[in-house]
């Protein structure tokens, strides 16, 4: 169904078959390096890049064209150690909108609580059923959370394998890994890996997956034939994540709705009618109130 869908998007291209699925640019960054050797960092962001983008995550076979593009930025904060590190990790990932050249972005999320073991040249390697270091377990799971989101946009709650896959990496780790790391148990917070797989397969949130696949395929793959039809799905869409909003308070993927979509939403309704315009206005302020008055620009 993917590949199907991502053809309306590439019709008349020809390039060769590829096996991976996704795109990723790396960048590891040392804000505050004291002791290490730099050149450790430079061999852990060759192997970032190869772990993400060499092997394939799912079962479809992808074009050069198809695959996903996405960022991930790993910012060193701390050496807990000569081997043990302490990063934020920038997640994002965004996929085209038919009929024109622009990208939506999907996901745009900041895991601060990334600690790890690195030395150079180990290697990074994922075992579906086993966990075998904590930064390359993150990062398929990330991978999972961008296939899921990516495939939730173009067929509703397309996504679902990669979510479970998801919830099974949390599940196989073992718990002195989880004692050892944080971000993977529910008693530390409401915004970490274990919340974010929740909410997503959570029964309360499956209508904002559905208003993922009505705001995207069905209102911006829309806009470039027919804008104000396109929007008015858009609007829909996010009145639907409002009332999700409503159901599970301070649910995280709310949150990352906001951080990943505000700007979107403000460009959008620059042009919509006076009703749209008051109507998101409203709503994208109750949604996401720390950030209530950037949505003024939207007049």
């Amino acid at each position: 169904m993917r590949k199907f869908l991502y053809t309306l998007f590439i019709i008349g291209l020809v390039s060769h078959l590829s096996a991976q699925e996704l795109n990723f640019q790396v960048k590891v960054v040392t804000l505050k390096l004291q002791t290490v050797d730099p050149k450790v960092f430079e061999t852990l962001e060759i192997s970032l890049r190869e772990f993400l983008n060499d092997q394939q995550w799912g079962s479809e076979v992808f074009e050069q064209e198809e695959r996903i593009k996405c960022n991930v930025i790993l910012t060193i904060q701390e050496e807990l150690s000569p081997t043990t590190f302490k990063a934020d990790l920038a997640v994002q990932s965004a996929r085209p909108v038919f009929g024109t050249d622009y990208e939506t972005p999907l996901i745009n999320h900041i895991d601060k609580d990334v600690t790890f073991e690195y030395e150079q040249f180990q290697p990074l390697q994922f075992s579906r059923n086993r966990y075998n270091d904590n930064l390359s377990h993150i990062l398929a799971f990330y991978v999972h959370i961008i296939m899921g989101m990516d495939y939730d946009s173009f067929s509703p709650l397309g996504g679902e394998r990669y979510f479970r896959l998801a919830q099974e990496i949390i599940n196989v780790v073992p718990q002195s890994a989880t004692s050892a790391y944080p971000g993977w148990r529910s008693v530390e917070s409401n915004r970490n890996r274990y919340w974010l797989i929740e909410n997503l397969l959570n029964p309360r949130v499956r209508p904002f997956r559905q208003a993922m696949y009505d705001y995207h395929r069905q209102g911006l793959d829309l806009m470039g034939s027919n804008a104000d039809g396109g929007r008015a799905l858009i609007t829909q869409a996010i009145e639907t994540i409002s009332k999700v909003n409503q159901a599970y308070r301070n649910a995280m993927i709310i949150q990352m709705f906001n951080d990943t979509k505000a700007l979107e939403i403000i460009e959008i309704f620059k042009r919509g009618t006076l009703e749209e315009q008051n109507k998101v206005i409203r709503i994208m302020r109750t949604m996401d109130p720390s950030n209530a008055p950037q949505y003024a620009a939207i007049k």
